[in-house]
């Protein structure tokens, strides 16, 4: 099921983008295994992220398993990796010994700095990554601290999902040319190329190298959140001018009165007249005027709510999995559409199963897992 069926991954075990990516190549269908330590955690059915795969749990000391490993390398599509520049080939699984074995290998590497510069060596996690591309720096109210967006920037949308495009992409190459290729993904380039619209936006003179002061940081009336009478809060973003005047009638307003909303220096005035008018219903009063329009107004909801929205229920953004709710694979597609993933193995799980799929007999997975 899925567009990547028949494809083969081997992903060694780590945590954030890696695993991120993993899941994205799980859920569009592709086999994915999971390379565990043997005194790893025991892993649980509630990861969401390492949903989809099964598990096989080795010692990366042991020759064998190195030696087995390289077996598997021979018969996979791709391979993702997360650990430190030079761990892989320390342990003699780095490209040069698996594209020997197998040519047109895709060997995925996730970093955070990248596998050089001068920083490689450093560790780090996602609010440092972004701080060095200008990301975390644009993100937060004038006067107040920088504030970080969760892990999402780096570690998923600047990694795991740039990982497995490049992966993808790779994978065409090699089936045109025959050749793989090493991916070199790193969260700080991949963070940086996220914010290619904001610095086209300072490069054309439309963005200040402020924080909350541009139109879509906070600064602008017609792109922010309000409060509502109950404490909630709304999403408001009519950017263009005949949303905007839609938000307008709806809230009893004559948009003809600001000529000028595009203005900076007439912000203030509008922000603090649709804060009080907001202020005087319910969040779920807003949201039901607004609802189907295009106003572009939006009740912002908290992670217990949103996966009830009849938007997403109707779509089946989310789904419900032995009592957890987790989100859906995404995108959909109408020739290939993917299945319900499978929970996440706990360690070991499946293992012995997957190495008889990839070509071991008894007495050899035997050797390798015990009896």
């Amino acid at each position: 099921m899925g567009p990547l069926e028949g494809f083969r991954i081997l992903e060694f075990a780590g945590i954030g983008p890696g695993p991120f990516c993993g899941m994205v190549l799980a859920d569009l269908g592709a086999e994915v295994v999971r390379i565990d330590r043997k005194d790893g955690p025991p892993g649980s059915s509630a990861d969401f992220v390492g949903r989809g795969r099964r598990s096989l749990a080795l010692d990366l000391k042991s020759p064998a398993a190195i030696a087995a490993v390289l077996r598997l390398v021979e018969r996979a599509d791709a391979l993702i990796e997360g650990f430190r520049p030079g761990v892989m080939e320390r342990l003699g699984l780095g490209p040069e010994p698996c594209l020997g074995r197998n040519p047109r290998l895709v060997y995925g590497r996730m970093t955070g700095w990248g596998q050089d510069g001068p920083l490689a060596q450093s560790a780090g996690h996602d609010m440092n990554y972004i701080a060095l591309t200008g990301a975390l720096w644009a993100i937060g109210r004038p006067g107040e601290r920088p504030v970080p967006p969760l892990n999402l920037v780096g570690d998923y949308g600047g990694g795991g999902m740039l990982l497995a495009m490049g992966i993808l992409a790779a994978l065409l190459s090699a089936q045109k040319t025959g050749r793989g290729q090493v991916v070199d993904a790193a969260m700080v380039d991949g963070a940086a190329l996220l914010m290619a619209p904001i610095y086209a936006a300072k490069a054309r003179g439309r963005w200040q190298n402020a924080r909350g002061v541009n139109f879509l940081d906070g600064a602008a009336p017609w792109y922010d959140t309000y409060e509502c009478s109950d404490g909630s809060w709304l999403s408001v973003g009519p950017i263009e001018p005949q949303f905007f005047a839609l938000m307008c009638e709806k809230l009893g307003l004559d948009a003809a009165r600001f000529p000028d909303r595009m203005e900076p220096q007439a912000w203030p005035a509008l922000k603090a007249e649709l804060a009080a008018i907001f202020a005087t219903r319910t969040r779920d009063d807003w949201a039901a005027l607004f609802e189907g329009t295009d106003a572009c107004v939006a009740p912002v909801l908290d992670l217990e709510e949103a996966p009830r929205h009849p938007h997403n229920a109707a779509r089946g953004t989310f789904f419900e999995d032995e009592g957890a709710v987790q989100p859906a694979p995404a995108p959909r597609f109408s020739g290939t559409p993917t299945a319900r993933p499978k929970p996440a193995p706990l360690r070991g799980e499946g293992g012995a199963e997957v190495l008889r799929d990839w070509g071991f007999d008894d007495n050899e997975i035997t050797a390798l897992l015990g009896g």
